[in-house]
């Protein structure tokens, strides 16, 4: 795997890595769930369960106090927690266990992007088997649980936490550029345009912004895909079987993140740390999980930031705006036996209670309607999450379609040619990614 920079590192570590080689997923169909266990739904029954979840600090604490709870409340359906074994993916161990029917009933770390492979696996169980699931889904998150939906209209996850991106800037490098700390000009692209060069040109900051140039195909989550979220109100990857972004809005933010390449006014080759923590780049995309890193807990550099909304063409100052969530769920997975009881700890560990226990401990927001009232107090004792939270409102994520990472990596590439390396038109680049896309997705569908 291409080494990827500490700030992603990071950002990965605090995910429990969210990386999933490419390689890995070309097998995930091929494999097509004839060595694993079966997904139909079993008669439920209740007794021990183990789960697996994420290895950030943090998350660790979380799920050891929810499985305390638990266990005191229900010593006879004893849940057995663990973090996800090591690997170079969490992705990789899940197919592994899979393919070998050893995953335990949850995993409190399961990526929507590898969610439609699982399934081809035959790995995942749905959720629409248990009474009252779909109901409990949509209360909790409300519309937005529409997109965790299989195309068969099945839940196949949980819609769990999620961590909208958006514009950190350093309020440092900016005021030595003689720019506003407290409302930059960062709404339009041509303002982000005039404020990167200014904060280049005085030596403020070597990069405006630098976002990760290697080819994985998750490096599109925090680079083309937040903007284009809202630069096209809110539209997917690929929506009913055909991709969206061969448009006006995804050619416009093509042409802005190209020029920001072409002036220098961000890095396309690898950087070893965290640019934005180490000063070199003035800006990052990345949500509120950065937050605690920023403030210099667990031995980061603290870094005086400030955040603002994603920029459009026409101009944006509002965290309405559509983001990508950069979101985790939790998946049930074929090999348990005590259904039942994985339903009900599923359910414990996604009640209000416990949700406001995850915001408390990651800063991390639950997939959950109405978090700035629900959690009014937590809000008001840590405000730098408040804007996260109106943000969590409005989100997109990968959209639901089988090979789901080809899918991603096909767009990566064309883009990181033409975009990044000013190999070729970024207009010709998307049309090229659309129709291999298109010609993926419908294999995919076909019989």
């Amino acid at each position: 795997m291409v080494p990827v920079r500490s700030s992603f590192v990071a950002r990965v570590k605090l995910r429990a890595t969210v990386v999933v080689v490419f390689t890995l997923s070309l097998g995930l169909s091929a494999l097509g769930g004839s060595a694993v266990a079966s997904a139909k739904p079993a008669p439920l029954s209740y007794g021990p369960i183990n789960i697996w979840y994420s290895n950030n600090a943090q998350e660790i604490t979380w799920g050891e106090q929810e499985v305390a709870a638990w266990n005191h409340l229900y010593p006879s359906q004893k849940v057995t927690g663990q973090q996800i074994p090591a690997a170079e993916s969490s992705e990789e161990v899940i197919e592994a266990a899979i393919t070998a029917g050893s995953e335990p009933c949850l995993i409190y770390n399961t990526a929507p992007a590898a969610v439609p492979d699982f399934e081809a696996m035959g790995g995942l169980v749905s959720l629409n088997s248990f009474p009252g699931a779909v109901s409990y889904i949509y209360a909790r998150t409300g519309a937005l649980a529409g997109m965790y939906k299989s195309p068969d209209n099945e839940f196949y996850q949980m819609p769990w936490k999620s961590n909208p991106v958006v514009i950190f800037y350093n309020k440092t490098e900016f005021a030595k550029a003689g720019i506003s700390t407290t409302n930059p000009p960062l709404a339009t692209y041509s303002e982000f345009l005039a404020t990167a060069k200014k904060l280049v040109s005085s030596g403020a900051a070597k990069l405006a912004i630098d976002p990760s140039p290697s080819s994985e195909f998750y490096e599109a989550w925090y680079d083309f895909y937040p903007l284009y979220a809202a630069e096209s109100g809110g539209k997917l990857l690929v929506e009913n079987g055909k991709a969206t972004f061969d448009s006006s809005a995804g050619q416009a933010v093509a042409a802005f993140w190209a020029q920001l390449y072409k002036e220098k006014l961000a890095g396309n080759e690898t950087y070893t740390g965290d640019p934005f923590a180490d000063g070199t780049a003035a800006m990052a995309i990345v949500g509120p999980w950065a937050i605690a890193d920023y403030q210099g807990k667990e031995g980061s550099p603290k870094v005086n930031y400030g955040v603002a909304p994603l920029p459009t063409s026409k101009g944006n100052t509002s965290y309405t705006v559509p983001t990508f969530s950069d979101a985790k769920s939790i998946g049930m997975y074929a090999s348990c036996k005590n259904r039942g009881t994985a339903w009900d700890f599923l359910k414990f560990t996604t009640s209000e209670s416990a949700d406001g226990k995850l915001l408390s401990l990651t800063g991390q927001m639950p997939m959950r309607q109405g978090l700035e009232k629900l959690y009014a107090s937590y809000f008001k004792a840590n405000p730098d999450y408040i804007d996260f939270a109106v943000e969590s409102a409005h989100i997109i994520d990968c959209p639901y379609v089988s090979n789901s990472i080809e899918v991603w990596q096909v767009f990566r590439n064309d883009w990181s040619k033409a975009v990044i390396f000013g190999s070729g038109s970024t207009d010709a680049a998307l049309a090229s990614a659309s129709a291999a896309i298109n010609k993926l997705v419908a294999s995919n569908s076909s019989p």
